[in-house]
């Protein structure tokens, strides 16, 4: 088992039992709740989680699904610098701490140090409690907005915040992000179209302050996509707890979380060639696979002829490179 599943399995574990005493029509008020105000478009400058309740139903039916979009993003990040290993990790409004989770997977055999900030108390001391003894973590109260100052560290993790803020605060955390991150920035909204315009703004701003994208795009110039005709997301497979389907009213064992991010640098990174942008299409002797790459948005084809290229595409998922290292084949 790698570093990263064995940090799923870990966080899975501590999350069992979670709602334990908090009557069933509680915690799926919390979650329809939590729901109304994610799907909503007016930012808040007040946090979201209230109390222990409704840290509790969001820890159980949201915490899964951020922290395997983080983990998505943060191995895109360790593909293109697989030689990088930061010390520090900042997770900027982490609440329960889900990125912090994830970015221990990702560094397992070495994790950083994380410092988790968020202004929600009730979500730091559940986060401190789901962490303790497993993650090296400090939990600590803060106003996110335009007056955080950030310690400078080698990986700052801003993971599902930037809607909750009014757009001047947004472009003030991102600039705070850039200047304090020594190695790398991680930004993650949910993939929407107006969290792909979120993660696109974050984009031009740590390119303006020096830094370099290496994961998803595979170049730092303009996203290729035109305004409001699509957006660049990804998604993640989430399993489903007993909470989910009774919320939701599915069957299904898991669902698929939709996420946009972009993870920039300032350490040596080589990003993709190009990346999957769509579930590959497998037909009879052929898969179709859509792809950005520096020269912008394209299709390609490969087919048997292609010999082992075509295993490798049947395999190949949303998000992925293009194509795969030569020693993978």
């Amino acid at each position: 088992m790698n570093a990263s599943s064995a940090s799923a399995d870990s966080l899975r574990a501590a999350l069992a039992g979670l709602l334990d005493g908090l009557p069933p029509s509680q915690a799926a008020k919390s979650v329809e709740r939590l729901i109304a105000h994610y799907r909503g478009t007016t930012p808040t400058d007040a946090p979201v989680l209230r109390d222990r309740a409704d840290v509790a139903a969001y820890a159980a039916y949201r915490m899964p699904a951020t922290f395997e979009a983080a983990r998505g993003a943060l191995e895109a990040l360790r593909d293109a610098a697989p030689e990088w290993v930061p010390a520090g990790h900042v997770d900027v409004g982490g609440g329960t701490g889900a990125a912090s989770w994830a970015v221990a997977g990702a560094w397992g055999e070495a994790p950083p140090r994380s410092t988790v900030l968020d202004w929600a108390e009730p979500a730091l001391a559940l986060g401190r409690e789901l962490a303790a003894g497993v993650l090296d973590a400090e939990w600590r109260r803060e106003r996110i907005g335009t007056a955080l100052r950030l310690p400078e560290t080698d990986l700052v993790t801003v993971s599902y915040v930037l809607k909750e803020l009014t757009e001047a605060d947004r472009a003030a955390l991102v600039a705070e992000a850039a200047r304090a991150a020594r190695g790398a920035v991680v930004v993650v909204e949910p993939g929407t179209p107006d969290g792909y315009e979120r993660i696109i703004a974050a984009r031009t701003l740590l390119v303006e302050a020096g830094l370099t994208v290496a994961a998803p795009c595979p170049h730092s110039g303009a996203c290729p996509i035109a305004p409001g005709t699509d957006w660049c997301h990804f998604a993640a497979r989430v399993s489903r707890s007993s909470l989910h389907r009774r919320v939701k009213g599915g069957s299904l064992p898991y669902e698929d979380e939709k996420y946009a991010y972009v993870a920039a640098v300032r350490v040596p990174a080589v990003p993709a060639p190009a990346r999957v942008t769509r579930r590959p299409q497998i037909r009879k002797g052929q898969v179709l696979l859509e792809l950005c790459g520096p020269d912008g948005l394209g299709r390609e084809t490969v087919t048997k002829r292609h010999g082992p290229l075509y295993k490798r595409a049947r395999d190949a998922e949303w998000g992925d490179a293009w194509p795969p290292e030569p020693a993978a084949e």
